[in-house]
């Protein structure tokens, strides 16, 4: 299994040696995406499927308490703070956004990877047990089960695709193209409004909760809790 990292740090050599060390590794497989502005940071754990987020607390534009704020509002994806600060109620601070752990500059790439690991296979198969719930949705990624305003829905494979992603990014705005590459594959040549056709058959599917999957012009969908 190959695991999807963000790497959220300003300072581009620290960057170079954390992916340099981790490519080197055998024993687990990781593609490293990395942004060195704070906006940009948010905007990529947004807009990308990530299965770690090792985070920089001190970055241009937004800083990494209020990036793990933003995010922690929406997912509970693993978050390691890489972090020069070292002061008590700082750390404490960034335990109570919700961050997993924290690595204090200068550090052992051998400790961060390390660390990077136990997270990984403490995340691994949780997630995906988690029924999820959104408005008058529920969805369980286990049993395939889903209901909407408490009755059961029957979808086919790319509708239910489409409402797991969607509810695993609620209230986020995913655009077409994201949806195209998770659902279809990368190596989809298709139109991208094969995904508008999908997404009129699950509203239609799922009735009146199908309202509260919203149309956001010019950049795609987001699933909101209510209609």
């Amino acid at each position: 299994m190959t695991y999807r990292i963000l790497l959220v740090e300003d300072n581009v050599q620290i960057c170079r040696m954390i992916c340099d060390y981790y490519s080197a590794q055998t024993d687990c497989l990781c593609t490293i995406d990395t942004v060195h502005d704070g906006a940009d940071g948010l905007e990529a754990a947004r807009s990308g499927e990530y299965d770690l987020i090792l985070l920089d607390v001190m970055l241009p534009g937004l800083d990494g308490f209020s990036i793990c704020r933003s995010i922690r509002a929406v997912s509970d994806v693993p978050l390691l703070f890489l972090t020069a600060r070292t002061r008590e109620e700082e750390v404490l601070y960034g335990y109570t956004l919700g961050c997993d752990d924290y690595v204090v500059k200068p550090f052992s790439l051998a400790m961060l990877y390390a660390k990077t690991q136990a997270l990984l296979k403490r995340a691994k198969g949780t997630v995906l047990k988690r029924e999820l719930v959104c408005g008058a949705i529920t969805l369980n990624p286990v049993t395939l089960d889903v209901t909407a305003d408490g009755q059961p829905v029957t979808l086919p494979a790319k509708e239910f695709a489409l409402l797991q992603f969607l509810m695993e990014h609620k209230d986020w705005v995913v655009s077409r193209d994201q949806l195209l590459d998770r659902i279809w594959g990368s190596d989809f040549f298709g139109s991208d409004r094969v995904v508008d056709t999908h997404i009129k058959k699950l509203r239609k599917a799922l009735g009146r909760a199908g309202k509260q999957i919203r149309t956001v012009i010019s950049k795609g969908y987001q699933l909101k809790d209510h209609v």
